[in-house]
C-alpha cells in the first residue's frame, strides 16, 4: 500500500496520490472511450453494412458473451497472476482490435462478422481487465481510502456516461463513425501509458494458489460467495436489479417514442437523467457512509431511491416529462452508491489471495441476468404494451431492496472489513 494510517486527509483526498491520479486518468479516458463505442459500432454496422436491428442486438450481446463464457476462470486466473502486466496487455488488445475496424473499412473488405469478432474480443479484454482492476484498486489505495477512492472512479465513470454518446454523436457528424471508433481506440493507449507509470509494488501471487488446479479455484470462489453471509444477498440483489433495469431499458426508448410521442432528440435529454444521477450518488456516497455507515447508508438510500423507479411508467407528454427525469435521477443516485459502497466493500472484506475468483463470480452472476431483463422487457412490449412493460419492470426494481434488508446490514451500522472464516460457515 501508498499510504501510513497516520496520513493526514486534506481537500483533495486520494487525489494527492500519484499512482492513484495515474489510475484514475486511464479509466476515465478509457471510459469515454467505452462509451463513444457504444455509439459508433452500431453506427457502423448500420451505416455500412445497413445492419437489422435484430444484427444491432447480436453486436450489443457479443460484449456481455465473454462474461458468461469466461468469467469464472479469469477471476481463478486472476488470483494467480500479477495484474498490472494483464491490464496493459488488454489494453493493448483493445487497442488493435478497434483499429483493425477502420482498417477493414478503408480496405473495403469490412464485415458484420468481422464486428461481431472484435466485440467478442473486446468484451473479453473487458472481463480480464475488469476482474484484474477491481482487484489492482486495492494495491494502489490504503484500506481506509477505498470508499473515497471507488466514488471518484465510479463519478468519472458516470460522467463519461453523460459525455461519451454526446462525443461520438458529434465525431460522427462531424467526421464519421470511423473516426468516432479511432477516437475510442486511443484512449486505450492512454490507459496504457498511465497504468504503465504507476509506481506502487505489487505483490507476486502465493505460490500455494498457483498450484491449486484452476477448477478447484473456482469452486472455492463459488463456495465463498455462495456462503457468505454478506455477500450472497449482495450479489443476489445485484442479479435481480440488473434484471429489472435492463428489463425497463430495452423498452423506455420505444416507450418515449411510441407512447409518449418524444422526438429523438428529448429522448436523449432525458435518457441521460439516470447517468446524471450516477455522478450525484458518486458526489454523496462517501458522505453518507461516514454519516450513517457503510451498512445502514447503503439500506437507507436503497429504500429511499428504489421505489422511484415507479414514476417512469408514469410519464406522460409536457410536464408529465418531469417524472421520467426525477425517477430516473433517483434510481441513478442509489445504483451508483450501491455500487461504490459494494466494491469497496468486496475490496476490503476478501481474503487478498481470493479476490480475483470473488469478482470474477459475483460479476459473472450479476452480468447473466443482463440479457435476460433485456429480453423480458422486449417481449413484455409486443406482449402488454410499452406502458404496462414499463410498470412491470420497474415493479421489480422498487421492492428489490428487501434483498438486502434480509440480511446481516439491516442490524449493522458498518459492514465488516475483515472477512471472518466463522462467518463463511454461518448459516442464514
Amino acid at each position: 500500500m501508498n499510504d501510513t494510517p497516520d496520513r493526514p486527509r486534506t481537500r483533495w483526498g486520494v487525489f494527492t496520490q500519484l499512482d492513484f491520479r495515474l489510475l484514475w486518468t486511464g479509466e476515465t479516458v478509457s471510459g469515454l472511450g467505452n462509451s463513444i463505442t457504444v455509439v459508433a459500432l452500431p453506427l457502423i454496422a448500420v451505416e455500412m453494412l445497413d445492419a437489422s436491428s435484430t444484427a444491432v442486438g447480436l453486436l450489443a450481446a457479443a460484449v456481455w458473451l465473454p462474461w458468461l463464457l469466461v468469467g469464472l476462470p479469469v477471476g481463478a486466473w486472476v488470483d494467480r497472476i500479477r495484474k498490472r502486466p494483464l491490464m496493459i496487455a488488454c489494453d493493448l488488445v483493445a487497442f488493435a482490435a478497434l483499429v483493425s475496424i477502420p482498417l477493414m473499412a478503408w480496405l473495403d473488405a469490412l464485415t458484420f462478422q468481422h464486428l461481431v469478432v472484435i466485440a467478442l474480443i473486446c468484451g473479453t479484454a473487458a472481463v480480464c481487465f475488469s476482474t484484474a482492476y477491481h482487484s489492482y484498486i486495492r494495491i494502489v489505495l490504503d484500506g481506509r481510502d477505498l470508499l473515497e477512492g471507488n466514488a471518484k472512479l465510479q463519478g468519472s465513470e458516470a460522467a463519461t456516461q453523460v459525455a461519451g454518446p454526446g462525443v461520438a454523436g458529434l465525431l460522427a457528424q462531424a467526421f464519421g463513425a470511423i473516426t468516432a471508433l479511432l477516437a475510442d481506440a486511443v484512449t486505450f493507449l492512454v490507459s496504457a501509458v498511465c497504468l504503465k507509470r504507476i509506481s506502487v509494488v505489487e505483490p507476486d501471487p502465493a505460490p500455494d494458489e498457483v498450484r491449486v488446479p484452476l477448477r478447484q479455484q473456482i469452486s472455492d470462489g463459488l463456495r465463498f460467495v455462495g456462503r457468505d453471509r454478506y455477500l450472497r444477498p449482495m450479489v443476489t440483489w445485484g442479479a435481480v436489479i440488473n434484471m429489472a433495469l435492463m428489463g425497463y431499458q430495452a423498452v423506455q426508448v420505444v416507450f418515449l417514442v411510441r407512447a409518449v410521442g418524444l422526438n429523438p432528440a428529448m429522448v436523449g435529454l432525458l435518457l441521460t437523467s439516470g447517468s446524471t444521477g450516477g455522478i450525484v450518488g458518486a458526489l454523496v456516497a462517501t458522505r453518507v457512509s461516514r454519516r450513517f455507515g457503510t451498512a445502514r447508508g447503503l439500506l437507507l438510500l436503497q429504500v429511499a431511491t428504489a421505489p422511484f423507479a415507479l414514476l417512469l411508467p408514469m410519464t406522460t407528454a409536457g410536464p408529465g416529462l418531469l417524472l421520467f427525469a426525477m425517477g430516473a435521477f433517483l434510481v441513478g443516485i442509489g445504483i451508483s452508491v450501491a455500487n461504490i459502497v459494494v466494491g469497496s466493500f468486496r475490496q476490503a472484506y476478501c481474503p487478498p489471495h481470493m479476490l480475483g475468483r470473488v469478482v470474477a463470480t459475483a460479476m459473472m452472476i450479476n452480468h447473466s441476468t443482463i440479457p435476460l431483463g433485456s429480453l423480458l422487457g422486449g417481449v413484455l412490449g409486443d406482449a402488454v404494451g410499452y406502458r404496462p412493460a414499463m410498470w412491470i419492470t420497474t415493479g421489480l426494481v422498487a421492492p428489490s431492496w428487501l434483498i438486502l434488508a434480509a440480511s446481516p446490514m439491516r442490524r449493522e451500522r458498518d459492514l465488516p472489513q475483515t472477512h471472518e472464516p466463522e462467518q463463511t460457515a454461518a448459516k442464514s
